[in-house]
């Protein structure tokens, strides 16, 4: 019990940044079968029963109430993922019977929730709770007891911290050394109460994980159906406005450009060769059956329009002006 204890304490007060660290799961692992073997002696010696009153109780005896919570607390910082539902149900198990054995003598008031109850009863939850219907009565009175257990345990501790020198330094009296197990029992009865709860909270989320898991990839909810094609409208004020201003941007087409362009060479202005093909003429827009001599006539016009030195230096001009004359410069009418 002592090396079981004290292996606690070291690791409650580690500064390892994570708990899955080998040198605390090694200590861990060393209190866990150090606590284990004794409360395998505990158990073989019988030294307690439920027949008897915590008077009949020896004072040295006393700390070996604390086993089963000592259990619960390292079984709780074990860190393999893959049994973290067996450890929690294993340390809830260890708390209940700490619990339990409490209650059988008599040590502190404390009251279960609805399925621990149950589980410690019979074994098994007496019946399905809703979890998305919470009891509003039950969560006050969780609420008013989580208070109350906080100011107990402040106070417990301040006790204990009074009263550990003398008992470790073997001053105490019998009954200096009586109170401060009891003391410690208490403080382990609110801590014990704490760590059910947290537990049965996460038990929860577990075993929603593994029913998620577990279900098949057509079971997990009704398929969405298939929306209908939206087809896109225009806010206007009034069917006039629409009518005026239409949409403000392009409108949407109206006939590929396969039948724009079926219907162009049904009119004559395109000719019934592809674009790309060989003996197209060199642009779309060129008349069917414009001849050789017309083509050539047409590109000469364009190249003589090019070449005219005079148009351009003008239209080089012109724009030269418009960047140092911004539009409307010049333009004092009506303005004062």
């Amino acid at each position: 019990l002592a090396l079981g204890r004290r292996l606690w304490e070291e690791l409650e007060a580690s500064t390892e940044p994570s708990s899955g660290a080998p040198a605390v799961q090694e200590k861990v692992r060393q209190g866990l079968d150090a606590l284990q073997r004794a409360a395998a002696m505990v158990a073989q010696l019988e030294l307690f029963s439920e027949n008897e009153e915590l008077e009949e109780i020896a004072s040295a005896d006393l700390k070996f109430m604390l086993l089963p919570a000592l259990l619960g607390a390292l079984t709780l910082k074990q860190v393999d993922l893959s049994r973290r539902r067996e450890h929690l149900e294993s340390a809830r198990e260890h708390f209940l019977r700490f619990l339990k054995l409490c209650r059988n003598y008599g040590l502190g008031s404390f009251q279960l929730s609805p399925r621990a109850s149950s589980e410690e009863g019979a074994g098994s939850p007496s019946g399905p709770q809703d979890p998305t219907q919470p009891n509003l009565v039950a969560m006050a009175m969780s609420r008013t007891a989580k208070i109350e257990r906080y100011k107990q345990k402040k106070e417990l501790e301040n006790k204990l911290a009074s009263m550990s020198s003398s008992v470790e330094s073997g001053t105490a009296d019998e009954d200096q050394i009586r109170e401060f197990y009891i003391l410690q029992i208490q403080k382990w009865i609110g801590t014990s109460l704490e760590e059910i709860e947290s537990i049965e909270q996460e038990l929860v989320i577990l075993r929603s994980r593994d029913a998620a898991r577990q279900a098949p990839g057509g079971s997990r909810g009704p398929s969405r159906p298939a929306r209908a094609p939206v087809k896109p409208f225009i806010l206007t004020r009034d069917a006039a406005q629409a009518r005026v201003f239409g949409a403000g941007y392009p409108g949407l087409p109206t006939m590929t450009v396969d039948d724009w362009y079926e219907q162009r060479r049904r009119q004559g202005v395109v000719s019934q060769q592809g674009f790309g093909e060989p003996g197209s003429p060199p642009c779309p827009s060129t008349p069917a059956g414009a001849s050789d001599e017309e083509l050539q006539k047409q590109q000469q016009e364009t190249e003589e329009a090019e070449d005219d030195e005079e148009a351009l230096q003008k239209a080089r001009d012109w724009d030269d002006w418009k960047d140092t004359h911004p539009r409307g410069y010049g333009n004092r009418h009506n303005m004062g």
